[in-house]
């Protein structure tokens, strides 16, 4: 299997489990699909394919495409308190 379908693969199951969340999935489904994802991005860890840094990359894109982005940029006017 390529590097390339191994990702895209990886991608897909991100995006079925962040989906799967979304929806309420139960726990012990959500468990053996975070299971299988960890033992998948181990392999690709383990055979050279990416790095840690790539592969969380694609998490936050994934991540991202289901959920919207994690944070979001605010101008400094729209704070009405800074924190201490």
């Amino acid at each position: 299997m390529s590097k390339t379908q191994m990702r895209e693969d990886l991608r897909k199951m991100l995006r079925d489990v962040f989906a799967a969340r979304a929806a309420g999935t139960s726990y012990a489904r959500m468990a053996r699909a975070h299971g299988y994802v960890d033992g998948y991005m181990r392999a690709i860890l383990e055979q050279g394919l990416a790095t840690q840094d790539e592969l969380l990359k694609i998490v936050a894109e994934e991540r991202c495409r289901v959920d919207g982005p994690a944070t979001r940029s605010l101008r400094y006017s729209d704070v009405s308190e800074v924190p201490a």
